[in-house]
Order: C-alpha cells, then sequence, then structure tokens
C-alpha cells in the first residue's frame, strides 16, 4: 500500500537511482576526504564510531519511511546551494587543512547531491537521519589531546575508589593503578572517551529511533556522556582486577569485549530509563514518528 502510494507520490526507482548516483558523484569530488574518513574509522579505535554511523542513518530513515508519503520529490535549489556551501568549507578546510571543515564539507556536498535530485522535502522530514552524519567527523586531534589526560586522571580515581568500596584495594598514582603487584595505566584506549562518542551516537539513535517527547529526547542526550563515563567504570573494574589475576593477553582480550559489551549495557541502561519514567507517570512517549 505504501509503495503504490508513493508511486503515485512521483516517487520511482529511477528517479532513487539518480539520487543515489549523485551522492556517489558528490563523493568521487570529494574522494580524498571521504578515505581519509574512512581510513580514520579503521586505524583509529578512538574514531570506530564513525562505523556505526551507516546503521544509525539506515535506522532512523526506517522507522521514518511513512514519512516519504509528504514528500514532494523533485529538483530543488537548496541542493546546489549545500553542495556550494559544502565545497567552500572543503576547499577552505583543504587550503588551511582546518580538518573538521574538510570532513564537513565532504559530508555537505554528498548531501546536497541528494537534495537537488530527489527534493528539499526529504532533507527535512528526514532531519534526524541526516543530522546523524555529524558523527562522521572525525574528532579534532586538538580536543582528544585536551580531554585525554584529565579523562584518564579521572577514570582512574573514579575506578580505585570503587573497587576499594567492593573490597579490592588498588593504589594508586595519576593514571597509574597497581593490583597485586601488577601495574596497570589507564591510557588513551580505557580512559571512555572513545566510549562517550559512541555511546553518544547510540543515544541518539535511540532518542530519535523511539517515538518519545522532545523533552525525553533531550534527558537521553544529556544524560548520555554520564552514562558513558559510568559505563566505563564498571568496565574498569572487572579488567583491572583480570589483569592483577591472569595473564597480559587474557586482560587484553576481556577489556576489548567488555568494551561491545557496554554498548548493550548503555542501551538496556536507556530503556530503562523509559519504563523508570513510564512507572512514575511521566508522558514520555508519542503515538508514532511520522510527524515528529
Amino acid at each position: 500500500m505504501l509503495a503504490n502510494y508513493l508511486k503515485r507520490s512521483g516517487w520511482s526507482v529511477g528517479r532513487i537511482v539518480a539520487g543515489l548516483a549523485m551522492v556517489c558523484l558528490g563523493i568521487a569530488v570529494c574522494s580524498d576526504a571521504w578515505a581519509d574518513i574512512v581510513r580514520i574509522a579503521r586505524k583509529d579505535e578512538e574514531a570506530s564510531h564513525i562505523l556505526l554511523v551507516p546503521v544509525v542513518f539506515a535506522w532512523l530513515f526506517w522507522v521514518r519511511q511513512r514519512r516519504l508519503r509528504h514528500c514532494k520529490p523533485g529538483a530543488s535549489l537548496l541542493g546546489p546551494l549545500i553542495v556550494l556551501l559544502g565545497w567552500a568549507l572543503y576547499s577552505v578546510g583543504d587550503f588551511r587543512l582546518i580538518h573538521y571543515f574538510w570532513y564537513g564539507g565532504a559530508v555537505m556536498v554528498a548531501v546536497g547531491c541528494l537534495v537537488s535530485v530527489l527534493g528539499k522535502d526529504l532533507l527535512i522530514k528526514f532531519a534526524p537521519a541526516f543530522l546523524a552524519l555529524v558523527f562522521l567527523i572525525p574528532v579534532p586531534a586538538r580536543l582528544r589531546q585536551r580531554t585525554t589526560v584529565p579523562m584518564e586522571n579521572a577514570s582512574a580515581l573514579v575506578t580505585q575508589k570503587a573497587m576499594d568500596i567492593l573490597g579490592m584495594p588498588v593504589e594508586r598514582k595519576g593514571n597509574l593503578l597497581t593490583i597485586n603487584g601488577v601495574d596497570v595505566t589507564i591510557n588513551e584506549a580505557c580512559n571512555g572517551l572513545r566510549m562517550v562518542f559512541t555511546l553518544v551516537l547510540v543515544s541518539y539513535g535511540f532518542a530519535f529511533g523511539t517515538p518519545l517527547r522532545n523533552y525525553i529526547r533531550l534527558l537521553i542526550l544529556i544524560a548520555s556522556p554520564v552514562s558513558a563515563i559510568l559505563c566505563n567504570v564498571l568496565r574498569l573494574m572487572p579488567t583491572v582486577w583480570v589483569y592483577g589475576h591472569a595473564s597480559t593477553q587474557i586482560a587484553s582480550r576481556f577489556h576489548d569485549i567488555a568494551g561491545w559489551v557496554m554498548l548493550v549495557v548503555s542501551f538496556l541502561l536507556l530503556m530503562g530509563i523509559i519504563r523508570l519514567l513510564r512507572w512514575a507517570l511521566l508522558p514520555v512517549s508519542r503515538y508514532t514518528l511520522a510527524y515528529d
């Protein structure tokens, strides 16, 4: 039924293919920036959340698919304007070595190419999905460097206090924890910064992929960094214990697996928050995502 309605509204396989072809053209024009984004996502674990962006984008688009009935396909001048702005940012970023301009401009060029063929209604009706593409832009190294050391020390301090409370004495010196005579350094891979960006993306996908009221969505997004830090401490406590009582190889593997487990824990935590708010009889849900 939806397919027939879309066909009567002017949507066709040919138009969709033309839109995707334009996206491919936009990516090809800025191929060096896109190649660098892919390289960073694959090689830099601190930017691994980029690999989840296409999944979140597809999910947010899918849950709002009925909005296509209210999108009139067709050429739009907004598309070329986005392309021009994106190209300007891309060029300035390339010339001035401002990487987030360079990456952001490349993303805007691809989006503008799509809008040029499929129309501005698609961009407006599916704004949450397109906003998720912001997470494709790698975090600037300068920002990461400024936050790395404080995050490492804070993670080490909170982990030490929590383990002491649970009867697992740990000595701390800066970001170095000592348990059972084994030194465990809370380095960049353990400071929680990686989980912050990943869990913020997951929280964003949950907030806008569920029919929730806007104030609940805002609450989820605000709480997501706190949730990431909490999940990181929950991961660090058993990880530090394993480092002190098992081989380095086993501990390293446990550390990596625990990071993915925390994604599931964070998602369950978000669901728990929604259930708690419903239990408190607070209005948290909308009937549909079709128009929100």
